[in-house]
């Protein structure tokens, strides 16, 4: 069942009254979709935050729109405040339950593995998987257990198990997790860059001798 949350209508879109939306708890936020026409919204932040909290943050929410019917949509995107910290605005997206859409999903990694323990060093290039589902089918994540990881091993997005609620769209040879021998990040830290600028120290004492040498003169 979806989190339910409920949203006002924003009739007046001025600065002003944007403004006030905020000072007193709210979010304003827009609803769109591809069978619904934008629509100018409010909800309270609290509300807000503790409902992606609680059901994540690719959850269905059945939005209540006063004087309207309930919309079922998907946190889109939002806005912060970095000083404050705090909501200053939010997109809804309305979504059809029966139709798949892409997302991306956390990939998180469980347990130990072998080859940490035996000195390894654990490597995750990869935190986000895109996966198609139908909005319900949604995973709020996807577990990896890495226990049986000893050094030198890997994981591609090819070992994850096939899921029948959904379908991962990454490149099967994408690199999930990887332990690799403590030396070889050494080496790897150690190498000088091909890239990196000459010194110049060497320039500008030569400059300053030349410098030197004129006033001598």
């Amino acid at each position: 069942m979806a989190a339910t949350l409920k949203a006002t209508k924003r009739e007046n879109l001025t600065k002003s009254a944007t403004k006030q939306i905020r000072e007193t708890g709210g979010v304003p936020a827009v609803l769109y979709g591809k069978e619904q026409e934008p629509t100018s919204i409010s909800v309270e932040s609290i509300d807000l935050v503790k409902t992606v909290r609680d059901e994540g943050r690719n959850a269905v929410i059945s939005l209540d729109v006063q004087g309207g019917e309930s919309v079922d949509v998907m946190l889109h995107d939002y806005q912060m405040d970095p000083l404050k910290d705090e909501l200053i605005h939010a997109d809804f997206y309305a979504v059809n339950m029966s139709q798949e859409m892409d997302v991306s999903v956390p990939l998180r990694l469980e347990g130990e593995a072998i080859g940490s323990r035996d000195g390894g060093v654990l490597q995750q290039p990869l935190y986000e998987l895109q996966v198609r589902a139908k909005p319900g089918s949604i995973p709020e994540e996807i577990v990896v257990d890495v226990t049986s990881l000893e050094v030198g091993d890997s994981l591609a997005v090819s070992d994850l198990p096939k899921a029948d609620s959904y379908e991962i769209t990454e490149e099967p040879d994408t690199t999930i997790v990887t332990i690799t021998a403590p030396d070889t990040v050494e080496d790897a830290e150690e190498a000088p860059d091909e890239n990196a600028e000459p010194d110049l120290v060497d320039a500008e004492s030569d400059e300053d001798s030349g410098e030197e040498s004129n006033q001598d003169n």
